[in-house]
């Protein structure tokens, strides 16, 4: 028996928290993984596992030895996913982190469009914007709405993405005009706490320096879609992503504020884990949304 198929075994054992369930899990007999477990502890010369009549443990040496052995396997199968990519349709489930804010607008449309493309391909779509932990929550990969930091993740960028200061006509004609983005603090706005500043909304001065304005009002919410409502109610003036507030500013409902003074360094990005061979799922999901973006924004 080579290796590998012990290796599958301990990491099948471990993931299922125990034998029993590994076994109804991959088919096989808990007497057999169990005999692969004991062939890999003789074969490393250490005791992985601390096993009882109940339960089971992983042993210091169980715990280093899974983690990396999970991320080898990783490798071998995405290789093996991308010869296979030629000659074979996509299979198989893509596990995606994506904000509500994407979900909800129409760029959402993005992710139906690849499952008609790739119908054999299952896609587990995970709305939430917190910043998941890809590797430690089983992501395949993630779309983040954001100012891109440094990371120890692969990123590539789908598209532009500004935020939107605005209001109604009627809320402008009441509480405006407004000469500057420091006029906001004695104004009431819509605040949207999903920033991380959600308070104290950020701008570039002339010379390209960045400062914040604190800014309050009668509403505060974690959805963009129910800052847009309150905002067309005359509420405040909020901030929305732009692919949000435009189909609104374009019929005239709501109008722009501070074009100049808005940052420019914001982007729509897929994100991923760094891996030697990247599983073919998920670079054809990245090309795809690549491409559908970049038609979307065609003349």
């Amino acid at each position: 028996m080579d290796t590998l198929t012990r290796i599958r075994a301990f990491i099948d054992v471990v993931d299922a928290e125990g034998f029993s369930a590994a076994g109804r899990r991959v088919g096989r007999s808990k007497a057999l993984l169990s005999k692969y477990v004991r062939e890999l502890e003789d074969e490393l010369g250490a005791l992985l596992l601390n096993r009882t009549t109940r339960q089971f443990s992983l042993t210091e040496a169980g715990h280093l030895y899974y983690r990396t052995a999970s991320d080898i396997l990783k490798e071998i199968d995405n290789l093996a996913d991308l010869v296979r990519a030629g000659n074979a349709d996509l299979k198989g489930r893509l596990r995606i982190s994506v904000p509500r804010t994407f979900v909800d607008a129409e760029i959402g449309r993005s992710l139906i469009d690849f499952n008609l493309a790739h119908p054999d391909l299952s896609l587990e779509i995970i709305s939430d914007d917190r910043f998941v932990d890809l590797v430690e929550e089983g992501y395949d990969v993630a779309i983040r709405i954001t100012k891109l930091e440094d990371s120890t993740l692969i990123a590539r960028k789908l598209d532009d993405f500004e935020i939107c200061f605005c209001a109604t006509p009627a809320y402008l004609a009441r509480y405006g005009p407004f000469a500057h983005p420091s006029d906001l603090s004695r104004v009431p706005c819509i605040l949207d706490t999903n920033g991380r500043s959600y308070s104290n909304w950020r701008f570039l001065d002339g010379e390209g320096q960045s400062f914040s304005v604190p800014v309050s009002g009668p509403i505060e919410v974690n959805s963009p879609l129910a800052a847009l409502r309150a905002a067309e109610a005359g509420l405040g003036v909020t901030s929305l992503p732009d692919f949000i507030a435009r189909p609104k500013i374009e019929a005239g409902i709501l109008v722009p504020l501070f074009a100049d003074f808005t940052p420019h360094d914001r982007g729509i990005y897929a994100i991923y884990p760094h891996r030697r061979y990247l599983p073919a799922k998920v670079r054809t999901f990245v090309d795809f949304l690549h491409g559908w973006f970049r038609k979307r924004t065609e003349p």
